[in-house]
């Protein structure tokens, strides 16, 4: 009795330690659907994008880089270069937003100055 319940605990923890399959619909795979069709006639590709890694269509931008003092200069939004601490309300310029990727900490100017640093995850 004792050997045939020895025999099951072990093949219980051999069908523990054997991996699953997926079927390929799961999160590590891009969507395959009109949303990624659409995506790509936009120029865009799907991209896993925040802390969820969520698949999300990402464009980039033609003004990427470019020098703004305020969003309606860009095709996204005028960002603080690199991020660099500068404080609220500080009279500075630019750069226009690289890709649609909303994700990460950034600081926008509006108006020449710099708004408030948020964080998207």
């Amino acid at each position: 009795m004792i050997r045939i319940s020895l025999i099951a605990a072990v093949a219980i923890l051999a069908a523990a330690c054997t991996p699953q399959t997926t079927t390929g619909a799961g999160s590590d795979a891009p969507l395959q659907s009109a949303e990624a069709a659409a995506c790509a006639t936009r120029g865009g590709v799907m991209k896993q994008v925040g802390r969820m890694q969520i698949w999300r269509c990402v464009i980039r931008y033609a003004d990427a880089g470019n020098r703004c003092t305020d969003g309606d200069q860009c095709q996204g939004d005028c960002r603080v270069e690199g991020n660099a601490g500068i404080a609220a309300g500080t009279a500075s310029a630019g750069v226009c937003q690289a890709t649609s990727d909303r994700f990460g900490c950034h600081a926008t100017v509006t108006n020449g100055k710099v708004g408030p640093t948020l964080c998207i995850d």
